[in-house]
């Protein structure tokens, strides 16, 4: 390795948060990493050390690069990025791209190269490209060439910016023909920043939590390692972008950990991911609970999944009824999940003959979780409560003054509400904006959720407060129909019985809206928040 120095570019250090609001870091002890420390070394550089470079690792449309090919596009991208663009250590570079190698190839190459990775999703347009460009002071970026004018019409405005480089058939390729195969990584500290991941924005405005070398490999050492247990052997395929925390850990550090593959597909809708199955043979599965949903319904056309033995959820709960039809379907449960982007991946779950359905899971091993209430203090099982978490990976946001909210005595608090039952097994009950009070009640939209998703009717839907005068709040559900011609009163009684025949009559949702289509974030999370500012508007209206 490069002899290592101090970072020439000291923002990201400059910026962390202050050492008093960081989260307490537990077990880091346990997974017995050095003082120096390159993530991308120790899951690219090893592999072809230890004789696996020959190994298949990305898999995409008639393209596929072993470890040793992978390895020598990264360092000649890190080259291009020293020796052409200038890039120094610590400097952040904005990535974009959708789910293909070059996406991989670049983030190695930038890490290896003692750089600090900006991940951003493809579908993000200009004005919110801004934000990241100026929150994390970028001066350089790689591109995917068919993703260009929403970046460059935000460098117009963003001063910051000085050198979009495009790839996949573009100018990064010409440049990188200078460069020979080799590089010497520069020999980074594991607690030197080296990606700055953005908040996927269910809430409002993202957050950029910077992450260190040793946390990319503590999420390998813990839940793939500890849950998921893939081998050499395996083939991962799935739909979360790996601009997108758990899809960089799904389908890129899981896999190469573990010296197993990856097929990466562009086209992500449940159709595609489908046919993506049946054309790659994976065996390991990551998307969503409405993903794993609406593939439900197409495998009645006759696709065939027997090649996967193992399918993760995660981004939002799975509810149930999905859980159970799933198996009842395929014979496999889903691996649930919750992670975050400020952990940088997922703390509870659960595999295997300790699935629960329902239940999210236990803390990973290597993390501790506990159900806490309004002061801080944890309370008994079967009781409801703010969800606390710390581990070896934690938050640490980019000057941001919300870090305060996050980090609060040494735990991370996600924003959710949970209970956790005697047996340590913790129950999902909402987001704890998602928590709706209404006439003295506390009701969880989630659970009013997963009583319509039980629904033959329902496709999807989404259920948040609607102000109203008498009960403070009531409970509104957006639901998409299967078939949207069913749209009517006479559906919505039947809906509204139907939920109070399933759960608490008290929880049936006093109002219903049929909507084509639910917002939802680039990574899939339904932008709760935005259903519930448009029935505020209404009021006011």
């Amino acid at each position: 390795m490069n002899d290592y120095t101090a970072h020439v570019d000291t923002f990201a250090l400059d910026n962390l948060p202050p050492r008093e609001s960081w989260p307490d870091f537990i077990n880091l002890d346990r997974l017995g990493y050095g003082a120096r420390l390159n993530c991308a070394v120790e899951l690219l550089d090893r592999a072809v050390d230890e004789r696996d470079g020959d190994r298949v690792v990305l898999r995409a449309a008639n393209l596929e690069w072993t470890y040793r090919e992978l390895q020598a596009h990264a360092n000649r991208i890190a080259r291009v990025l020293i020796t052409d663009l200038g890039m120094v250590t610590g400097e952040r570079v904005l990535l974009r791209a959708p789910n293909n190698p070059w996406m991989v190839a670049c983030w190695f190459g930038v890490v290896k190269a003692g750089g600090i990775a900006v991940g951003t999703m493809p579908l993000l347009r200009a004005s919110e490209l801004e934000k990241i460009l100026d929150k994390a002071r970028v001066r350089l970026a790689l591109c995917d060439s068919r993703l260009l004018d929403e970046l460059e019409q935000a460098g117009t405005r963003v001063p910051g910016l000085e050198r979009v480089v495009d790839f996949n058939s573009g100018e990064l390729e010409r440049l990188m023909e200078r460069h020979p195969a080799g590089f010497d990584p520069v020999y980074t500290a594991a607690d030197d920043v080296c990606m700055i991941a953005f908040t996927s924005g269910t809430t409002g405005q993202p957050k950029g939590t910077m992450h260190f070398h040793r946390d990319v490999l503590a999420v390998c050492d813990t839940f793939s390692r500890e849950v998921l247990k893939p081998g050499p052997d395996d083939l991962f395929l799935g739909s979360p972008p790996l601009a997108f925390t758990f899809g960089l850990g799904g389908l890129a550090l899981f896999p190469m950990h573990a010296r197993a593959a990856t097929a990466l597909v562009e086209q992500v809708a449940p159709p595609d991911l489908l046919a993506a199955v049946a054309e790659f043979r994976p065996t390991i599965l990551f998307t969503s609970p409405t993903a794993y949903r609406v593939i439900l319904d197409l495998l009645d056309d006759g696709a065939d999944i027997s090649s996967l033995r193992r399918c993760v959820s995660a981004g939002e709960t799975l509810p149930k009824p999905t859980s159970d039809a799933w198996f009842e379907r395929t014979g496999l449960r889903i691996i649930d999940g919750i992670g975050s982007t400020e952990l940088l991946h997922i703390f509870i779950s659960a595999a295997g003959d300790a699935i629960r359905p329902g239940a999210t899971g236990v803390a990973v091993p290597g993390y501790e979780a506990r159900v806490i209430d309004a002061d801080g203090a944890p309370v008994p099982p079967g009781t409801t409560g703010q969800l606390a978490v710390r581990g070896p990976t934690g938050c640490r946001y980019l000057d941001d003054p919300r870090q305060a909210d996050y980090v609060v005595d040494g735990w991370n608090l996600t924003g959710d509400t949970y209970l956790q039952d005697e047996d340590g097994y913790f129950w999902f009950q909402a987001r704890s904006d998602d928590m709706i009070i209404t006439a003295g009640y506390n009701i969880a939209g989630p659970e009013v959720e997963a009583a319509l998703l039980a629904h033959d009717a329902v496709a999807e839907c989404a259920v948040v407060a609607s102000p109203d005068v008498q009960r403070g709040e009531i409970v509104k559900a957006f639901v998409v129909l299967r078939e949207p011609e069913m749209a009517g009163a006479e559906l919505v009684g039947e809906l509204q019985t139907f939920v109070k025949q399933t759960i608490a009559p008290y929880k049936y949702p006093r109002a219903v809206e049929f909507i084509d289509a639910l917002p939802r974030t680039e990574t899939g999370k339904v932008q709760r928040f935005r259903l519930r500012q448009r029935e505020l508007e209404r009021q006011d209206d």
